[in-house]
């Protein structure tokens, strides 16, 4: 007589993925071959298989599309060493480290200086870029039926933890709550990025923005783990049980804007990311290296500060604080001190915790 493992494994069909058939129950890590370096070694775009013995969703989880964001890379790695998965319904795709070039170089870009997430869905033809988008859309994402893209602030640049997504469709909103960061940002798409192009194949995509380039946040990786998890219960994944329940209600904004250098000079602010920002507020003041003049910055809305530059020289016109909107600041101060008492008292921020 068939065991129930035997049965629940003869009730799914294997995940295909890059030629390889993955049986139910089963995890695998497949290397999907992209390009040859210039003395003939392979360049592979690696991803990790969990898939379980019961049905469910499909979700792909990604990091490092630009290969100068590290966070993501360290989120996907405690992700998969979770005991939990073994209870996994559905199927995971975790793909720590998309643009591998990148990663390789420390640098945002590719050998040919493109962006890879203005370069979606690509093409089997074009550019190295081009071509690395095509293959994660044909053997990822259009796979998957939910997605999760993992990023960091830019180079000298910090994001507060936050979601971004397209508030208008039902089920990323849904998804953007579950998550759990303490900002969620309804955001617009951009021609030639992941979520624009997974979202027109129908596959609801989250961005995560959280830390900066080249650099391992601690707050912004166990955030990124814990949402994780909580989408994955949102979706039926992981079983109905709450992790330990969130004191947090994400804040909707429902745009941003950024205040910009009105002239290059040396950046003295003392604001924090997550602070609260008042319409008019000064932000901080330009000054030359000679102490002749200095120029105020000021905050053109109320909101709060989900962003920030971290090098004090700018030139004219540079991004140096990023506003997020949010109808009530009161409730979103709270929220955003809510957090980070969280954080800072929480028993599961231990990373050596891995249940």
């Amino acid at each position: 007589m068939a065991t129930d493992k035997a049965k629940k494994s003869k009730a799914r069909e294997p995940f295909e993925i890059g030629g390889l058939s993955i049986p139910p129950g089963n995890r695998q890590t497949v290397d999907l071959p992209i390009s040859l370096l210039y003395d003939h070694t392979p360049m592979t775009l690696t991803a990790h298989v969990a898939h379980g013995h019961r049905p469910g969703p499909r979700l792909f989880v990604c990091a490092a599309v630009h290969g100068d964001e590290l966070n993501g890379v360290e989120i996907i790695r405690r992700l998969i060493r979770l005991p939990r998965l073994s209870h996994l319904r559905g199927t995971l795709v975790a793909v720590p480290i998309v643009n591998v070039y990148g990663f390789i170089g420390n640098t945002r870009y590719l050998p040919d200086r493109r962006d890879l997430n203005r370069s979606f869905p690509g093409s089997a033809k074009g550019s190295l870029a081009s071509q690395l988008a095509h293959v994660f859309m044909q053997e990822v994402v259009g796979r998957c039926s939910h997605g999760i893209d993992l990023h960091t602030g830019a180079i000298h640049r910090t994001n507060f933890p936050q979601i971004r997504g397209d508030l208008s469709n039902p089920e990323v909103k849904d998804l953007a709550k579950a998550f759990s960061a303490p900002i969620i940002l309804n955001a617009a798409y951009r021609d030639g990025s992941l979520r624009k192009s997974a979202m027109d194949l129908g596959v609801p995509i989250l961005v995560y923005e959280a830390g900066e380039a080249l650099r391992l946040d601690e707050a912004s990786v166990q955030v990124g783990v814990n949402g994780i998890v909580h989408v994955m219960r949102a979706l039926g994944m992981l079983g109905t049980r709450p992790s330990r329940p969130s004191r947090v209600a994400p804040v909707v904004a429902s745009s941003s804007y950024w205040v910009r250098a009105p002239e290059g000079g040396i950046v003295r602010s003392a604001l924090n990311s997550g602070a609260r920002i008042e319409a008019g507020q000064t932000l901080g003041g330009i000054a030359d290296p000679y102490g002749s003049r200095e120029v105020k910055i000021t905050a053109q809305d109320a909101g709060i500060l989900i962003g920030k530059t971290n090098l004090p020289v700018v030139y004219q016109g540079d991004g140096l604080f990023h506003i997020a909107r949010v109808l009530n600041s009161d409730t979103a101060e709270k929220a955003v001190e809510q957090f980070r008492d969280e954080f800072d008292s929480s028993e599961d921020n231990d990373p050596l915790d891995m249940d």
